[in-house]
């Protein structure tokens, strides 16, 4: 696996996956930025709420965008070389396909990890109110990287089963779209689209009064039913993902 995993390394050099990755924190920076521009003091007090409740929902577009170009740019070398059938005469199919997750993750736990210190960074520069809820963070965190990973090896599967890249790359902006949409409509609903666990996973829920225009944000408690799906969507989609390519390459 060493082997396979350093192979991996070796082909992304000069290819400027993680330059991608930036620019999507560089995204989100900016819109934390204007989206707690227009905040007083008071509204200052619930920032660390707002932004758990805010980056979930970007993360809809954000995170699927990242691994669909990840996936895609970790496969592409193989379709135009028309490799992968050499590469397996070295390496068993399914360790490629391992190999390639475990390296993808790398860049997803790259900007989930971002996401965290955009937050963190932010929250201490302006002064967000109250104590600083490190347990929150981390289960934000946690469950941002559960769903993107879930979402990266649903992207991988498809890289790496289709040659015309354009089609990874359509279903990741498709599905992020899906999934900003989806969380208007019930919890029941949600559970049903994969893009959409950002928002089943919130820590946060928001209350907003039509006639004072004020919001306000308060604690949830955790959606484990959700989590627990979204498990099993993850080992569903890497079993199918793997059978599907170590048959292709048969």
């Amino acid at each position: 696996m060493k082997a396979a995993i350093g192979m991996e390394v070796l082909k992304t050099k000069g290819r400027k996956i993680w330059l991608v990755v930036a620019v999507m924190m560089a995204v989100q920076l900016l819109w934390a930025g204007w989206a707690i521009s227009n905040k007083d003091a008071d509204d200052l007090i619930q920032g660390w709420m707002f932004f758990l409740y805010q980056f979930p929902m970007l993360n809809c577009i954000i995170m699927p965008v990242i691994a669909a170009v990840v996936a895609s740019r970790l496969s592409d070398v193989e379709h135009k070389g028309q490799t992968f059938k050499l590469l397996e005469t070295i390496i068993p199919a399914q360790r490629i396909f391992a190999a390639k997750f475990i390296w993808g993750s790398i860049y997803m736990l790259g900007a989930a990890l971002g996401q965290l210190a955009i937050m963190i960074g932010m929250g201490f520069a302006l002064q967000f109110g109250g104590p600083v809820p490190w347990g929150a963070l981390a289960g934000y965190l946690f469950f941002t990287l559960v769903v993107s990973l879930t979402i990266y090896i649903f992207q991988q599967g498809v890289s790496m089963l289709v040659a015309n890249q354009m089609v990874p790359m359509t279903l990741g902006l498709v599905g992020g779209f899906i999934g900003l949409f989806s969380m208007f409509f019930p919890q029941g609903f949600q559970k049903l689209i994969l893009w959409s666990y950002y928002g089943v996973l919130m820590q946060v829920g928001m209350n907003w009064d039509q006639v004072t225009r004020a919001t306000d944000f308060y604690w949830t408690a955790i959606d484990w039913s959700g989590f627990g799906l979204i498990l099993i969507f993850f080992v569903l989609i890497y079993g199918i993902g793997r059978t599907l390519f170590v048959r292709r390459e048969v």
